[in-house]
């Protein structure tokens, strides 16, 4: 089984944890923040669905390319660059969602706020070259997340 085989069998465990608990899963995740981002592929158009972890900021959500410190960019990362809507689950609650990246000196006291609450993202920091991506997301149409 290739990396990509299985990652992809992990997040499908991860998936399936989510949608049968109500949002809540185990493991490494467990008593984190944890979203379904679900995306258009930027070639297929197919839809995908990436767990990720999360950060609250007010009326908005944010995300973090940080591929475990890969040195490319997560899929995710790349589909909405291309197609900026995208829907999220967040505990039951189901939210159409736009995207917008950070950068600059936000960006980096906004991942800085995320290695504070999941030091392991300081460590996937150290092990790229790239500088990881932060990304905002917002519900569409004036709703606002039930974070719970």
């Amino acid at each position: 089984m290739s990396d990509i085989d299985e990652l992809k069998s992990w997040n499908e465990r991860i998936i399936e944890e989510f949608r049968a608990n109500d949002g809540k899963v185990g493991g490494p995740f467990e008593g984190g923040t944890l979203l379904l981002l679900t995306t258009l592929g930027a070639k297929s158009g197919k839809s995908y669905v990436s767990p990720l972890m999360y950060l609250a900021d007010g009326d908005r959500v944010l995300i973090f390319g940080s591929y475990a410190g890969g040195p490319r960019h997560p899929a995710w990362y790349h589909n909405l660059r291309a197609n900026p809507r995208a829907s999220v689950e967040i505990g039951t609650g189901t939210y159409d969602v736009t995207a917008e990246e950070i950068t600059g000196a936000e960006r980096d006291e906004l991942y800085a706020r995320q290695v504070a609450v999941a030091p392991g993202f300081g460590e996937y920091e150290k092990k790229t070259d790239r500088t990881i991506p932060v990304v905002a997301l917002r519900p569409v149409g004036g709703a606002s997340f039930d974070l719970g």
